[in-house]
């Protein structure tokens, strides 16, 4: 029987321009438009091996925190002696293992675990899933509102959707400001929406900002009168109480997409069922991994309804590969004059920028093994600010 013989975790950091704290955080999740400055971001990779001579590999995009690497770090000593294409199993064990935690940390184990499946099979995860689409549409997504000349104002976003558009992109979603001032909001939905007429499908998602029930109803009435596409996680419950979203569906046209803060399917079945949104939201990195995602996804299409996957990567493309019931790719995140703010890896050509659309607004699956990206693994290792290395014996 094959078997796991080494894991490494390695941590590595570089370096985005005109990128700063936009609320006083230093925190990658508060990063925004600020002109002339560097900011530094971590990230870490995982590398599988077995003792036939099998790799694989993934480098985390948004989920690549501290936190979750800690957690990866925990599980993944548990891998030795593995049987690499026990998926399944090795999802149900750590999942266990992880209960008391959040479970960001799973995510990247079972990618890397798809990713060698994939190369030592000569398939690409998306073939292996049951994979149809050669692209998916994409929406740009934009950083939170700013005060330092970037996306500072409703003319901005507006200006920002207006050159998205001319790119070839037909899908538009809006972070608003971190203030959570309700009217500041709702302006800007209805202008956005004023400035783009019916040309693009666009989107709201103030990311619990928006401090109360009542503001995110007065906010969600601006969706409704904008005719806004979904309307995602506007308040401070952090986008976890089933029944307060149940009541803001009762009240709103504008479909609510929920769960990118609650952690695999079980509760996000609760969280449907319960009536608390009208799409779910699912990510390889945040979900327990491809295995969670798919699990995910076919939990939304026995209950009829979609599920839109979280931010950007090579597994999220694998998985919309062969997913019915999905819309968009999110090109997450994206501004003017700035950067998305995921790791420079590639040596393949695979590229999560604004710039990554056709002229048509789509993004291609990769279709080489595994997840078909090529790492700088050069980059990562001059890089490189720690490692944890588990091997048999």
């Amino acid at each position: 029987m094959v078997k796991i013989n080494e894991v490494e975790v390695a941590e590595f950091k570089f370096e985005i321009q005109n990128m700063g704290s936009i609320d006083g955080n230093k925190a990658v999740y508060n990063i925004g438009y600020v002109k002339g400055a560097l900011s530094e971001v971590t990230k870490y990779a995982i590398i599988i091996k077995t003792d036939e001579g099998h790799q694989g590999e993934y480098v985390m995009h948004w989920g690549g925190t501290a936190a979750s690497m800690a957690q990866t770090v925990g599980l993944a000593g548990n891998l030795i002696g593995r049987n690499p294409y026990h998926r399944e199993q090795i999802y149900d064990d750590f999942k266990r293992e992880m209960r008391q935690h959040d479970h960001m940390g799973q995510g990247a184990i079972d990618i890397a675990l798809w990713d060698l499946a994939g190369k030592s099979y000569g398939a690409s995860v998306a073939q292996m899933l049951g994979g149809y689409r050669s692209r998916i549409k994409a929406y740009a997504s934009t950083y939170h509102g700013d005060h330092n000349g970037g996306l500072d104002c409703k003319e901005a976003f507006g200006d920002f959707a207006e050159a998205c558009y001319e790119m070839g992109y037909r899908a538009f979603k809006v972070h608003g400001w971190k203030d959570g001032e309700a009217q500041t909001e709702a302006a800007n939905v209805l202008h956005v929406r004023k400035q783009m007429g019916d040309r693009m499908v666009l989107m709201l998602d103030p990311c619990c900002e928006l401090r109360t029930f009542a503001d995110a109803l007065y906010v969600g009435r601006a969706c409704d009168d904008a005719n806004y596409y979904w309307y995602e996680d506007p308040f401070r419950d952090c986008g976890t109480s089933a029944f307060a979203h149940k009541m803001l569906r009762e009240k709103l046209k504008t479909p609510l997409l929920q769960t990118e803060f609650v952690r695999g399917i079980e509760p996000k079945a609760d969280f449907l069922v319960a009536g608390g949104t009208d799409f779910l939201r699912a990510d390889p990195e945040y979900d327990l991994g491809i295995t969670g995602v798919m699990k995910i996804a076919h939990l939304a299409e026995s209950l009829g309804t979609d599920v839109e996957l979280h931010a950007t990567g090579p597994a999220h493309r694998a998985c919309i590969a062969a997913i019915r019931n999905t819309n968009y790719y999110e090109v997450a995140l994206v501004g003017p004059n700035c950067p998305n703010a995921v790791p420079p890896v590639y040596t393949c050509g695979y590229n999560d920028q604004l710039d990554c659309i056709d002229d048509e607004g789509f993004v291609p699956i990769p279709d080489g093994p595994g997840l078909g990206v090529t790492y700088d693994w050069d980059f990562i290792r001059k890089n490189q600010t720690a490692s944890k290395v588990f091997r048999a014996g």
